[in-house]
């Protein structure tokens, strides 16, 4: 069975900083090509915030917290995990963590990844 479970989220101020963690079962992790992290608010769309090739070394960050956010991976842990340094209070989201067993796609898309953790709440006070 498929598990995503995140960790890591919390409430910070303006300029602080803060690291998610999602975990993922074996299995998940060895069939998933691309992992990562999107984040919603209320009333809007879920949209891609950073993810990365499992199977190899690229990585996608929006240009919304490129420079403020990194994504890393341990495979000897199935987990990866997303740096957030400088947070804004328009980071302030619910954080998912998400999965795809496919080679090759759109990375910002929500609709390409088979696999959703719970969520984890972030929020950034000014």
């Amino acid at each position: 069975q498929v598990q995503l479970v995140e960790s890591g989220g919390g409430s910070v101020q303006a300029g602080g900083s803060l690291r998610l963690s999602c975990a993922a079962s074996t299995y998940t992790y060895r069939s998933t090509f691309y992992m990562g992290w999107f984040r919603q608010v209320p009333g809007k769309e879920r949209e891609g915030v950073a993810v990365k090739y499992i199977a190899g070394s690229s990585t996608y960050i929006a240009d919304s917290v490129k420079g403020r956010f990194t994504i890393s991976a341990d495979s000897a842990k199935n987990t990866v995990y997303l740096q957030m340094n400088n947070l804004k209070p328009e980071d302030t989201a619910m954080y998912y963590c998400a999965a795809a067993d496919r080679s090759a796609l759109q990375w910002y898309q929500p609709k390409n990844y088979r696999y959703w953790g719970l969520g984890t709440q972030v929020t950034v006070s000014s």
